[in-house]
């Protein structure tokens, strides 16, 4: 059975809620999955997982929330290649914040990018401005991500 890692940077709770909503659409697509609270750089490294689904909000000026620091400071830091891994990404964010709306996913996009990771779709941006509840964005993205990328395991 395929293995999925969701790991979630998170501040106040949104982004692992959003991990924990979707965890049962890649279960039905026949993924065993694993969520990370406090992601590490062996997760995506020396991982067996076919898949990575990235769950991040944005604090402050478009920073990373404290539990996810650790991990994009070891990718900096030690600048593995990632050409095997293929991923999503859900960033959450507020538009009030202007141009650092959802900073942290669209750095960390770059950031995974730059080390050769392949994106699989488009990010979803999730504005807190305009969905209350982040889950009722995530949950039709996954669903038709799952489709358009042809992620079900027959």
């Amino acid at each position: 059975m395929p293995k999925l890692n969701i790991l979630v940077g998170t501040m106040y709770g949104g982004a692992l809620d959003v991990a924990e909503q979707v965890k049962p659409l890649f279960e039905q697509a026949g993924y065993t999955v694993t969520i990370s609270e406090q992601p590490a750089l062996i997760d995506i490294t020396e991982s067996d997982a076919d898949l990575a689904l990235f769950c991040v909000s944005t604090t402050g000026s478009g920073d990373f929330p404290g539990n996810f620091v650790p991990f994009v400071r070891h990718l900096r830091d030690q600048s593995p290649s990632l050409s095997s891994l293929r991923y999503g990404l859900i960033a959450l964010g507020d538009s009030s914040y202007g141009d650092t709306f959802c900073g942290a996913g669209r750095a960390l996009d770059m950031l995974l990018e730059d080390h050769g990771a392949t994106r699989l779709g488009e990010r979803l941006d999730i504005d807190a401005m305009e969905t209350f509840m982040a889950d009722d964005a995530a949950i039709p993205w996954v669903e038709e991500w799952i489709v358009a990328q042809q992620l079900k395991v027959d």
